[in-house]
């Protein structure tokens, strides 16, 4: 695939960056795996005399270019941009403590070890809950009533597991401690006070919107199959999306039992917001009036699980540790305080009829010019004398 470089107020001499993430993007898709219709990729600088590189090539439909300013379905990004930064401010305003017991903020959320478990566990996906059940298939009218009485699959505490219905509980949280819904919780919490223009749980009305999927045949496959996760029930689902899916979100669940809205997956946004989003909390000591910085660290402290952090990721580049979170539909976010660096990539990784690539492998076209800025800055900066 090949397509134009874009800029976003990008410095001619900096260029090499992005020439670097082409090249890997163009390695992996000489492999096994089919690339996406349209990628880009962005990095930013958090230094005053930073400014953004951008990539993006291929296309956000069959036929439509994607740029940077195309909205995406942002999928499982929406937890750390809407929930864990929801929570950052909650934590910090003191409305919320992590070791809360969810039951505290839903009262049928007890028994076999319910008790137990506090918003902290489900921040680390340790909580003990399924990964992930087609709530649409026999819950769709009582989801909450169906999550608080679906046995644990773990006990709380011992493991990480990565766990949508986890996210959704804390979706709830944040509605019943801020006494609103989630999008107005969400939108006064962070897509305002951040400036997050292009961010909304809101079904996209105008402007360019990516195309997710040909239709609903990843979620099909894994209902009909149990694989990874096994399903619950026996129930016939006849409403699968066979379509090509824009400004709906891919999402089942999200989509189906939730309208949209919930903690595990809902927002779209455009990679120029993510950009902002990561460079925010770069820089979370310069936003004391958003939160408290401490309360930020305990957020990205490292865990008892490497690589995860309360609702972000972590994974290091260069030797640089960034922070963030991966979306099933093809974006991702990072951005590491210590360098000063904020990364973005934004792709329909599912609108193929191949395999298609991971997300993993995505991510590394975006590590790949961090790292690069990062060499870059190091041959450029002057060596002081003894």
């Amino acid at each position: 695939m090949s397509g134009p470089v874009e800029s976003m107020s990008m410095r001619p001499a900096a260029a090499g960056p992005m020439t670097v993430a082409a090249q890997r993007f163009a390695a992996l898709s000489t492999g096994e795996f089919t690339p996406p219709a349209g990628v880009a990729v962005a990095v930013r600088g958090t230094g005053p005399d930073e400014l953004d590189l951008a990539m993006v090539a291929g296309n956000r439909s069959a036929t439509d270019p994607m740029t940077v300013r195309t909205r995406h379905d942002l999928a499982s990004v929406t937890k750390i941009v809407a929930i864990t930064t929801s929570l950052i401010r909650l934590v910090s305003d003191g409305v919320v403590a992590l070791d809360d017991p969810v039951a505290r903020y839903l009262p049928g959320f007890t028994g076999d070890g319910r008790e137990s478990v506090t918003l902290e566990h489900l921040l680390r996906h340790r909580g003990g809950l399924w990964e992930w059940q087609p709530l649409y298939l026999s819950a769709a009218d009582d989801p909450w009533g169906y999550i608080e009485r679906l046995p644990l699959r773990y006990r709380p505490g011992t493991q990480r597991r990565y766990s949508d219905l986890g996210f959704m509980l804390l979706g709830r949280v944040v509605e019943t401690a801020c006494g609103e819904g989630l999008a107005e919780a969400v939108t006064r919490l962070v897509i305002e006070p951040l400036g997050l223009g292009d961010t909304s749980f809101a079904r996209p009305t105008s402007g360019e919107v990516a195309v997710s999927a040909h239709g609903d045949d990843a979620e099909r496959r894994m209902v009909a199959t149990g694989v990874p996760y096994p399903i619950l029930t026996d129930a016939e689902f006849t409403g699968w999306r066979r379509e090509p899916i824009v400004g709906e979100v891919n999402d089942g669940n999200a989509f189906r039992v939730f309208g949209g809205v919930s903690g595990h997956a809902g927002l779209f946004g455009s990679i120029g917001d993510l950009l902002t989003f990561g460079a925010t909390l770069a820089r979370y000591r310069d936003h004391v009036g958003l939160w408290r910085p401490e309360v930020v660290e305990r957020f990205l402290a490292p865990g008892p699980d490497a690589g995860q952090s309360l609702g972000f990721r972590s994974w290091t580049v260069a030797g640089s540790t960034f922070y963030g979170h991966p979306g099933f539909v093809g974006c991702t976010v990072g951005f590491s305080p210590d360098a000063g660096l904020v990364t973005a990539l934004c792709a329909n990784r599912l609108l193929t009829d191949g395999t298609p690539m991971s997300n993993d492998d995505l991510r590394s076209v975006a590590d790949a010019a961090a790292a690069a800025v990062m060499t870059e800055r190091d041959t450029t900066t002057p060596t002081q004398g003894r």
